[in-house]
């Protein structure tokens, strides 16, 4: 052990620089994969360490009824808290922001909000007090749009009751004047809760007044006539267990079927499934980076222990034992894998303050500097390990290895020579597939690995990135395939003329088809479903079906996914749908994803006009014959909304007006025609597309690394076969050919092994991705990448053999035969 430890000393002052080089590798690599999976663990615990914290509604109840009787819900047993909000859609103007921005959330309408239900962290500041008029919470995302944080003031201008009722549901605020109160309020906190989080695609965030704030204008907010409407976040006692029985009792005592209910556990399954999809990619990231850390470091600990092994073969032949010799040789890779696990320790503490990513930084209730200690301490653990036992196995491998002095010969290299190849061809082949032994050993393997690995992950990523930009591109994918929509009536009334406004934009030669969608919500077996009518004129609506087909007449319906699955439906079952006209049974047709408004669009069903008729009463004094009614423009291919938009309001003015003798100029489709908002797992999609990028820059690295390092080995460990074919007459010229024979080689079988594995690869991710979010799948292909990849990879590895050909045609010949 004495003579182990002398040997060491002096090899660390000899080689310092070196191990210097492998601890700076290992604190990278290990920190690297640390922090990542350290936030994909942070990342997949985000929900429920969110909801852990802040009291979740279990349900929202949104019966959109003005005067409802909000004590006899929260009489119910299944109760435990329950609190309204004030539902308006003009609401209030702040004078500090931008023209357009209308971050503020629905102003709470009692003080149990944020106290018995959706208690929020404070991440800033304090929470506001429900008797203040004058305080108000904001969310992250207002902060870094806006600038204004806790201290700072805002002006709130709201309406006079009159006012507020003349504007009451309208998205049309131009020419309102806001004649009412000037609230200045000061900004206490910033917050987050499940219901008060920011989303995906939403750069405003959100801003909450205080309970006080509608004590005290509750007329600005309802209206002169008191006509507003309050609707409610509940929170039961068993939580999702008890809805089926609360559900019962809200029929019970409201005496409607119908009234839209999001299940916000549901919601938080979805939210959970998209923060662990995101915790796979990182993971997957992870271990990516593990790979190439391996491959790559175990290079260079190869290299230093074979060295190592060389060094000490004089030390050998006085008495040094392969024992002793292997652990002299693992000694300062060991030494250089301490030091760097430390560094890489306190790397990945320090990047936990950018985790977890994408949808969960924007639940994380603790953001900032996290410490994981069960993946610190086995990454600190693992590998100074990993780095010891590499170095040992290297050693003894460069021990046997000089035993050897035979290697396997390469029979592609072989049949090149008995075809007549080259001499170029033939030496590169060998170069490049015959791993040799001894003095002559090169790392073959993990050139081949890492080429392979290389062209796989490139392929990968950029056909998962042609899926995300697919379904970006393409809201069709989740079942949205109008590019206009009109907001025609509330609560079973109509604010235009229906019947004189749809054959007037049907005309119209760029709209394939015009759907009346009245929406209500019916009930299948308990469970609300929000149906949609399909009445088409023009072209039939082109419904996104993933099985059966549309509904053909009154006793026929097709259901979305998350409702079939909710209901135990499938296609050829016949579901019994309550609504406000009785019980029907109808037959299920198909399975497809409908509009996404209140419900998800994975969530309600598809009936015909007739059908709807069936099930809910337009007589009925309680219920409402819709909740809301639409009309969806599908356009034809090509056509620009924004285009045809003014071209059909001023259509649809000429007609009405001639049909009612009333101006043009007052009438229209009551509410400008608008673009629909994007179904918001598109904005979610776009949170991880960057993950593969950055999986495949690891890769293409590791590739690089591994073949660099293959070339650059096999011209100076073989420099005597090139030296002797250099005496018989091979030219400089040649002797390039040998190395970039050897690279081209290696890139050749990288891409026939990596672009079939990368595309069949990249597609199951994202059928995965298609499947679980759900969205309707299209096999991606990545054109340009495939396109590209053939002549990048062929002059990347050419360009990685410059200095090593340079080197073989530079050789001088008679020193290299003396010396060996």
């Amino acid at each position: 052990m004495t003579s182990v430890l002398a040997w060491s000393r002096l090899d660390f002052r000899r080689r310092w620089k070196s191990l210097l080089v492998m601890a700076l590798l290992v604190a990278l690599a290990a920190g690297t994969v640390m922090a990542a999976t350290a936030g994909a663990r942070r990342g997949a615990s985000v929900v429920d360490r969110l909801q852990a914290r802040t009291l979740p509604a279990t349900v929202a109840v949104l019966p959109n009824q003005p005067g409802f009787d909000w004590d006899a819900v929260r009489s119910l047993p299944e109760v435990e808290a329950l609190t309204t909000f004030v539902l308006t859609y003009t609401g209030f103007v702040i004078e500090e922001l931008p023209d357009g921005a209308d971050p503020w959330a629905f102003p709470p309408a009692d003080d149990e909000n944020m106290r018995t239900v959706e208690r929020p962290v404070t991440l800033a500041g304090r929470l506001a007090n429900p008797d203040r008029a004058d305080e108000v919470v904001v969310t992250p995302r207002f902060v870094a749009a806006f600038g204004l944080g806790v201290g700072d003031t805002v002006t709130l201008r709201l309406y006079t009751p009159q006012t507020q009722d003349a504007l009451a549901f309208t998205d049309d605020l131009t020419g309102a004047v806001l004649d009412g109160p000037t609230v200045r309020a000061r900004i206490v906190g910033v917050i987050r809760s499940p219901w008060y989080s920011d989303s995906v695609g939403d750069e405003q965030g959100t801003i909450v007044p205080s309970p006080g704030f509608y004590a005290r204008y509750a007329p600005n907010l309802m209206g002169a006539s008191d006509g507003g409407i309050r609707n409610a976040l509940v929170r039961l006692h068993d939580g999702e267990a008890s809805l089926s029985s609360f559900k019962a009792g809200l029929a019970r005592v409201s005496g409607r079927t119908d009234i839209d209910q999001m299940n916000l556990v549901e919601e938080g399954r979805r939210a959970s499934g998209t923060t662990g999809f995101e915790a796979e990619a990182l993971l997957g990231f992870a271990a990516a980076a593990a790979v190439a850390a391996v491959f790559l470091i175990g290079q260079s600990v190869a290299r230093y222990a074979a060295s190592t092994v060389a060094a000490l073969e004089a030390l050998r032949a006085v008495g040094m034992t392969e024992r002793q010799t292997r652990l002299a040789a693992a000694l300062g890779p060991a030494a250089a894998g301490l030091a760097g696990t430390a560094v890489g320790v306190a790397a990945a503490v320090v990047a936990s303050r950018w985790f977890p990513i994408g949808t969960a930084s924007l639940l994380e209730p603790a953001p900032g500097i996290s410490i994981d200690v069960p993946v610190l301490l086995t990454g600190a653990l693992t590998v100074p390990l990993l780095v010891i036992a590499g170095g040992i196995a290297a050693a003894w491998l460069a021990l046997r290895s000089a035993r050897s002095p035979t290697s396997r010969r390469s029979a592609v290299a072989g049949a090149a020579a008995r075809l007549g190849a080259p001499v170029p061809v033939v030496v590169g082949a060998r170069f490049a597939l015959e791993p040799g032994r001894g003095a002559q050993a090169v790392a073959v393997r993990p050139a081949l690995v890492g080429a392979v690995t290389g062209v796989v992950g490139v392929v990968a990523a950029f056909t998962f990135s042609a899926g995300v930009d697919d379904a970006a591109a393409n809201p069709a994918r989740f079942g949205q395939v109008h590019q206009l929509e009109a907001f025609v009536g509330f609560s079973g009334e109509d604010s235009a003329p229906v019947d004189a406004i749809v054959p007037v934009v049907a005309a119209d030669p760029d709209v394939e088809a015009v759907n009346d969608t009245r929406i209500a919500v019916g009930e299948i077996d308990r469970v609300p479903v929000t149906l949609f009518t399909l009445d088409s004129s023009g072209a039939p609506w082109p419904l996104v079906l993933t099985e059966g087909r549309a509904p053909g007449g009154p006793a026929e319906v097709v259901i979305a996914p998350d409702s079939a699955d909710a209901v135990g439906a499938a296609v050829g079952d016949s579901v019994r749908i309550t609504g406000t006209a009785g019980e029907r049974d109808l037959t299920v047709t198909g399975i497809a994803f409908v509009p996404e408004g209140h419900n998800n669009y994975v969530n309600g069903g598809w009936v015909t006009a007739a059908g709807y008729d069936t099930l809910f009463d337009p007589d009925d004094d309680i219920s409402p014959a819709f909740k809301y009614h639409l009309l969806f423009l599908a356009l034809r291919a090509g056509a620009d909304p924004a285009i045809v938009a003014p071209r059909l309001e001023e259509a649809v003015a000429q007609a009405v007006a001639a049909a009612t003798g009333a101006d043009p100029g007052d009438v229209g489709v009551g509410g400008e025609l608008s673009r629909p908002e994007l179904p918001a797992p598109v904005a979610e999609l776009r949170q991880i597309r960057s993950l593969p990028v950055f999986l495949a820059a690891f890769l293409v690295v590791l590739a690089l690394g591994a073949v660099g390092h293959a070339l650059a080995t096999a011209v100076r460990r073989r420099r005597r076969d090139v030296a002797v074919l250099r005496a018989l007459g091979m030219t400089r010229p040649q002797s390039r050919g040998i190395v970039l024979t050897q690279a081209s080689l290696l890139a050749l079988i990288g891409l026939a092994a990596g672009i079939p594995l990368g595309l069949a690869l990249g597609r199951t991710l994202w059928r995965y991705v298609a499947d679980t979010t759900p969205l309707f799948y299209v096999a991606p292909v990545a054109a340009l990448a495939l396109a590209l990849v053939v002549p990048l990879a062929l002059v990347a590895t050419n360009l990685l053999a410059a200095w090593p050909s340079q080197r073989a045609a530079s050789m001088r010949v008679g020193h290299v035969l003396r010396a060996e």
